[in-house]
Formats: C-alpha cells, sequence, structure tokens
C-alpha cells in the first residue's frame, strides 16, 4: 500500500467529511479520515476475498459477541504499514498514539467475544474462508465508573463519533418476523484484514430496524406516536448487549435478539449458495460450515429447518439431516445451571413456528432413542423439551456434527459429566479445541518493545504467523544479558502503565513494585473475592509483623459486574474499601496497594498485559472453560498464579510447572469434598487469621455504605447455601484459603531473585506458541469445517 498516497487521501476526507485541515482536526477526526482512506485502498481486495469465499466450500462463525476492541492499530499492523503510517504522521506534526482516545467496539462481554475476534484475525491470516455474525448493538457492553466505591453504568454510544470500519449493505437487509412484529435487519460489514496476505475476511454485523421510515409533515399526532413506537420496538433489538433478563420482557427482549441475528445470517448464507449452485439444496452441508459459539445461536438449528421447508421445497428429513451435518456446537461452560433454557411458553408467544420445529426434531429425537432401547431415565436426561424448558445444549448435540470444548480439562469434564450421556451415544462428536490468542494484537501490537526484541533475537518476524518460533528462545533463558533487556523493557511497560493509570484512574502503582493483575470478567467461580480476601490477609500480617521481607505490591482489577448481578457489585465494592483501608494506613501504604480500574476494556487489557509480572488465574478448579487472558498474560512475560483449571493446565504443561505458581484443590479433590458434606465453617473457625479476614466484612472495618453487601458475602460463605447447592461457599473459597496465601507470599519472595524471577516469565513467553488462535483455528479448519486455504492469482 502506497502510504505517501494513503495519507493525500486522509487530507481528502477529512475536508471532504469534516470539512477541516489536519492542524484543526482532532484525534477522532484523524481516526475517521486515515480509516476511510484505509477502507478505499482495501475494497478491491475485500470483494474478491468474498467472491473466493462463496465458490470454495466456507465456514460461518455465528456468535452474539465480537469483542473487537479498537481496530486501528490492529489494521495498520495487519497490513505492514504502522511504522511507516507513524512516521509519516510525526512528519506532519501528529501522533499516531493520539488514536486511543478512539472508542472502543465493545460489542462483547469478555472472553468469549474476543475469542471470536481472534478466531476471525487467524483464518484471515491463514487464508481460510471463514466469515463471522453477529449483531450490531447499538449500544455496546455498558461503560462503568466508580463512585464511592461501587460499580455504575452508562450507555456506550460507541458510534456517537461515527463508525468508518462499517459499510451498510442495504441491498442484502432481509425481513424477520415474530409472532407480534416485523423487523428489517440490516448489514453492516466489517473487514478482517489478514497479516502479511491479500486475503480480507468479513464480520456481517445486524442491525434490526423498523420496516419503513416515515416523514414527520406527512402524519397527525396519532400516526405520530404510532410510528414512533414501532421504531423503538425494532431498534430495541439490536439496541443493548444482553438486556436484563431478570423480567419476562427481559427475557422475551434476548430471545428475539437471538432469533434476529440468526434468521437473518441464514438467509444470508442461503442467498450466496443460491448464487452460486442454484436451488439444489443436496449440497448445501458440502460447501457450507457453521460454528455455534455456545447456545446463543442454536436457534439457527431449526430456523434453517424451517427456511429449508417453508421457501426452498426440502423435505423435514432431509432439512434435518442438512442441519445436522452443517452445524457444529462450541461449549463455553462445564456449569450445568449456565447452559440456556428457555420456556417453552415464552417461544410459542414469541416464534411460535420455531417452537412447532422444535416439539417435531425432539419427537424425532426420542423415537430414535426408543428404538436403540435406552432407558428412561437416559430419555429424560437428553431430550430437548423437558419440564416445559427447551435445552439449548440438547438440541445443539441432537443437530450438530460435532460439539467441542475449549480446554483439555474442560473437554474430559463435559465428557464424564456435564454431557456424559450424549458423550456415550455419540463418542465421534467430541472433541477438543484449546482456546488461542492473536499474537498480531497480543503482543506485535500492544509490546512492540518486547515484539522488536524478540525479532531481533531469532532474526526475523516469522513468529508472528508461526508462533511456536518462540521455543528457539529458550536458549536465552539463563543469559543474563538478555534477562536485563526484557527486565528493562517491562520496567518501561508498567510505567507505561503507571502514566496511563494516573490520567484514567487517578492514581498509579507502587514504584518498582510487583504488578500482580487479575482482569476478567466479575464473577464468583473466577473468585476476585478470595484475591481480596488474600489481600486483607497481607494487610493484617504486615501490621502484626508475621508477614516479613514482602516486596512492595500493586494489586491491579478489572472487571465488570453485570448490572443485576448483586453480589458481584458487592465485591466490587469490596476491593474498593480494601484499597481505601490500605491506602490509609501509613504503616503499610508502602508496601501494598489496590486499584480496580475502571471501564476495563480491551484497549485497557492490551496496556496491563504488556505490563503485569502476576497474572492472577485463580478459579474454582473445574468452574472455568479454558480461559484466554490467561494467554494474553503468558505470552508477554507475566507467571501464572493460579489452579489446575481450563487452560491453567495446559500453560503449565507447557511452560513447566516450576515456572508457574500453582496451588489449590484438583477438579477430584474439589469433587471429593462435595460428596464428603464440606463445611467451610471449621476452617474459618478453625485459623484465627482467616477468622480476622472474614470477620472485617461485618465488625465495621470495612464500610459497605448501608447496603448490606458485606454481610452478605460473609453469610454466602460460612453460612448460606445457594440454591442447588447442599453447603455455603460455592466455589471453595475456604478450602484454597490458606494453599492460595502461601503461593502468593512464597511468589513474593521468589521476585527478589530477579534473575530466577525473569527466567520464569522467560520460559513462559518461550512456550507460548501452543496458544496461538493460528493453532486453533487451523485445528478447526481441519477437523470440524473441512476447509482449505483460498488461493489468489
Amino acid at each position: 500500500m502506497n502510504c505517501t498516497k494513503l495519507m493525500e487521501e486522509m487530507e481528502v476526507y477529512l475536508k471532504s467529511d469534516r470539512c477541516k485541515d489536519l492542524n484543526e482536526a482532532n484525534a477522532q477526526d484523524i481516526h475517521h479520515a486515515l480509516s476511510k482512506a484505509i477502507m478505499a485502498q482495501i475494497a478491491t481486495p475485500w470483494k474478491e476475498s468474498q467472491k473466493l469465499h462463496r465458490e470454495a466450500r466456507h465456514a460461518y462463525y455465528m456468535s452474539a459477541e465480537f469483542l473487537i476492541g479498537r481496530a486501528i492499530y490492529n489494521n495498520l499492523l495487519c497490513l505492514g504499514i504502522y511504522d511507516e503510517v507513524e512516521k509519516l504522521f510525526n512528519e506532519r506534526g501528529l501522533k499516531l498514539s493520539d488514536m486511543e482516545e478512539v472508542e472502543d467496539a465493545s460489542l462483547g462481554n469478555g472472553g468469549l467475544g474476543r475469542l471470536a475476534a481472534c478466531f476471525l484475525d487467524s483464518a484471515a491470516t491463514l487464508d481460510l474462508p471463514l466469515d463471522g455474525y453477529g449483531i450490531r448493538y447499538k449500544y455496546g457492553l455498558f461503560k462503568q465508573y466508580i463512585q464511592d466505591g461501587f460499580q455504575k453504568e452508562t450507555a456506550d454510544d460507541w458510534t456517537r463519533f461515527g463508525d468508518p470500519w462499517s459499510i451498510r449493505v442495504d441491498s442484502d437487509a432481509v425481513l424477520v418476523r415474530f409472532a407480534d412484529q416485523t423487523v428489517r435487519a440490516v448489514p453492516y460489514d466489517l473487514p478482517v484484514i489478514g497479516y502479511g496476505t491479500k486475503h480480507i475476511g468479513n464480520l456481517r454485523l445486524w442491525q434490526a430496524e423498523p420496516l419503513s421510515s416515515f416523514d414527520f409533515n406527512e402524519f397527525n399526532d396519532q400516526h405520530y406516536e404510532a410510528s414512533v413506537r414501532e421504531k423503538n420496538r425494532a431498534e430495541d433489538i439490536s439496541r443493548v448487549l444482553y438486556p436484563n433478563d431478570s423480567t419476562d420482557e427481559g427475557k422475551k427482549l434476548r430471545l428475539k435478539q437471538q432469533y434476529f441475528f440468526c434468521c437473518a445470517s441464514l438467509q444470508d448464507m442461503i442467498k450466496n449458495y443460491k448464487l452460486v449452485h442454484g436451488n439444489d439444496f443436496s449440497h448445501f452441508a458440502d460447501f457450507n460450515a457453521i460454528q455455534l459459539n455456545d447456545t446463543h445461536p442454536v436457534i439457527s438449528i431449526p430456523e434453517l429447518i424451517r427456511q429449508l421447508t417453508r421457501y426452498e421445497g426440502v423435505s423435514f428429513d432431509d432439512a434435518l439431516n442438512i442441519a445436522k451435518k452443517t452445524f457444529a456446537y462450541t461449549n463455553h461452560t462445564i456449569l450445568p445451571e449456565a447452559l440456556e433454557k428457555w420456556n417453552k411458553h415464552l417461544l410459542i408467544e414469541v416464534v411460535p413456528d420455531i417452537y412447532e420445529i422444535i416439539e417435531k426434531i425432539n419427537n424425532r429425537f426420542i423415537d430414535e432413542l426408543y428404538q436403540q432401547k435406552r432407558n428412561p431415565d437416559f430419555i429424560q436426561d437428553v431430550q430437548i423439551i423437558k419440564h416445559d424448558m427447551i435445552h439449548m445444549a440438547n438440541l445443539a448435540m441432537y443437530g450438530s456434527s460435532y460439539v467441542n470444548g475449549v480446554a483439555a480439562i474442560h473437554t474430559e469434564i463435559l465428557k464424564k459429566s456435564t454431557l456424559h450421556s450424549f458423550y456415550e451415544m455419540w463418542p465421534e462428536r467430541f472433541q477438543n479445541k484449546t482456546n488461542g490468542i492473536t499474537q498480531r494484537r497480543w503482543l506485535a501490537m500492544n509490546n512492540r518493545e518486547l515484539s522488536a526484541m524478540i525479532t531481533r533475537l531469532l532474526g526475523s518476524d516469522d513468529w508472528v504467523t508461526d508462533l511456536p518460533q518462540l521455543k528457539k528462545l529458550e536458549k536465552y533463558a539463563t543469559d543474563k544479558k538478555v534477562l536485563d533487556e526484557f527486565w528493562d523493557i517491562k520496567h518501561k511497560k508498567k510505567h507505561q502503565l503507571g502514566l496511563f493509570m494516573l490520567k484514567h484512574d487517578g492514581t498509579a502503582p507502587i514504584k518498582d513494585s510487583i504488578y500482580d493483575i487479575q482482569i476478567k470478567r466479575l464473577h464468583e467461580y473466577k473468585r476476585q473475592f478470595l484475591n481480596a480476601l488474600s489481600i486483607l490477609y497481607i494487610y493484617y500480617g504486615l501490621k502484626d509483623g508475621s508477614i516479613q521481607d514482602f516486596h512492595p505490591t500493586t494489586f491491579i482489577f478489572g472487571a465488570k459486574a453485570a448490572p443485576g448481578y448483586v453480589r458481584a457489585k458487592g465485591i466490587i465494592k469490596l476491593i474498593n474499601e480494601i484499597a481505601r483501608l490500605v491506602e490509609n494506613d501509613g504503616q503499610v501504604r508502602d508496601k501494598l496497594r489496590v486499584i480496580f480500574v475502571q471501564n476495563y476494556n480491551v484497549s485497557y487489557a492490551e496496556k496491563l498485559v504488556a505490563a503485569a509480572n502476576v497474572s492472577e488465574q485463580i478459579s474454582t478448579a473445574g468452574t472455568e472453560a479454558s480461559g484466554t487472558g490467561n494467554m494474553k498474560l503468558m505470552l508477554n512475560g507475566a507467571v501464572t498464579l493460579g489452579t489446575l483449571d481450563g487452560a491453567n493446565v495446559e500453560i503449565a504443561q507447557e511452560a513447566g510447572m516450576e515456572n508457574e505458581y500453582i496451588f489449590g484443590a484438583t477438579v477430584d479433590e474439589i469433587e471429593k469434598e462435595e460428596n464428603n458434606n464440606y463445611i467451610p465453617y471449621h476452617i474459618y473457625n478453625n485459623d484465627p487469621k482467616i477468622k480476622r479476614v472474614m470477620e472485617a466484612l461485618v465488625n465495621g472495618t470495612l464500610d459497605d455504605g448501608g447496603t448490606g453487601m458485606f454481610k452478605e458475602l460473609y453469610d454466602s460463605i460460612i453460612h448460606n447455601v445457594d440454591w442447588g447447592q447442599s453447603h455455603p461457599d460455592k466455589y471453595f473459597l475456604m478450602y484454597d484459603f490458606q494453599s492460595y496465601v502461601d503461593t502468593k507470599l512464597k511468589l513474593n519472595r521468589d521476585y527478589k531473585d530477579k534473575y530466577a524471577f525473569a527466567e520464569k516469565c522467560w520460559r513462559n513467553i518461550c512456550n507460548a506458541g501452543k496458544f496461538s488462535s493460528d493453532r486453533t483455528i487451523k485445528d478447526y479448519a481441519d477437523n470440524i469445517w473441512h476447509i482449505d486455504p483460498i488461493e489468489f492469482d
């Protein structure tokens, strides 16, 4: 790409779209103009890539979330023009870094959505014909701010300065019909630029709109108000990511969201198929593979059958067979209570045709089970409709060719427990696809200093598309000169993060402290609560002298709690109250600091992972499917402080247990405790130090603002039994507490030996090759989708 011409075109767009010269433009203006100029340059290869996709066997990735983040820097990197554009910016008195003010596209909630974005990046880089489908939410995941220690939410109007990376395609708009309304689904296409290739994949996001616009001058007040209501009802469907489903109306809206994007996407796929192959649908599954990212898009299975039978003349039996061959399902949870279920009466109210098809599918499945002479308990376990609830994971299992877990231990738990009956029937359908991350964004872009060092030591930048090459760096693991350089880079990234945090959050880490970082969605099973309690333990130990020789540590949390998740919000308040307690105590202030960053998102994560010394991955064994934050932190040279859960198991295997800090009960030990009537009160009552920590929640040491949140947190561990549980402390905080604190303090002592600790960090980098999403997506392509790279002239 000619960068000089690109800059000229950028100035043209500034004039035409913003009526500004370079010296008048702000960061948003520059971002808009540069992005538009790039979009103009890539239009032809993007179009050619889509043509090649349609002609080959190809795959679609359907996901309710695509956590894209900020596109500009990653796209400059993948186009190979980052450095040249930065130089040309500097010559014009501009700073490329100023575009950090640009909003993230936060169209996701966490790891599931970021995984989807990484997968599209990897597929484009590997020339694999994969495209994505999702929803173009008007408001992304809420913006978070902290007020008096409490999480507060405000709308994330991410397109208020424009959306130059999207192209609206009105010609491909389709209708989506519900029982009580019909809406237009209008697609917006986003390019997914492959690194070092002509290939540009496509992410198509659907926006819900009313059937027609109206002229303010033609309608009387009554018509005007009715039209406004119609417009709002339609736009509500794609207005917010995950509307609160604590009410019937909220559940109805969520169901409409899922059906909306699935119905629209399948219409689009069928249209594309017919353009190339005509009306013979006997080959539909030969040319199309559809991956269902969790259960949100599983309603696509009956919807494909509906469209084929109603509009394309395909029999039910043939349509069901096509669906089974076309779909594959990724499971993201081993927790039975987290598997999505819908009340059948809600489906009858919203999409009655779909319920009829699901009922027909269920009856067919039950007939097959009786023919197999399965016992009634087995049939009850696997059937799709039971007790008036539709079990979407069961529908996915019956209506797909494959199911995969996202880490080795997760897949084994699915086989052994969560989906055991299905594994008994169809063991050949089960595969493991350990998650991965794209090293383009999560090392080459976000940590350019470390990337340059790696490239120099390896003699090339081939690792950017072949991450296992990092293994060659292991010969430097005891080279003090190399470790000094790595340590200096880590120090620089910590300094950069500190400056950003000071500006963004009004506080900064302790100088030269350990950066101990836990960044992920706020959920009880992820155990931010355990981390907070351990900090209180250390605080008291520093005060009473039982903890000596403690290296200063800054504990950094980044997380959002779902607006209706009261206990998770209580944990955020607790973390902030512990931060206040520590900061106001002159005896420990120089040794300990706690920071909860506001509005954690992809762009903030890019800075945090580069600076981290310690990666907190402390979920209860057997609860985290995989994790991808653990991989990002590992790749940037942090050690894992974690349980043997999710991908932590494979991280420890790859880098060596001696280079991580593993603690806590294993899956088998947790299961044994469950069976032995686990009583957390005994641990609490028999250990004065743990009891002191827990009592701080209820004795006035920490102030929850009169909400009762801290008493409720205390009771959840010591006294109260949640629904469906046989004991308090559902996630075994008390059971793992001492092991966790002991391991955390051992890490702190080890940090004082700079070279020994740096070696652990370096070996993590060297052994991160397995965790590239390039490896994961190639595994999907070879063993589930059966697609090949496309070839360009």
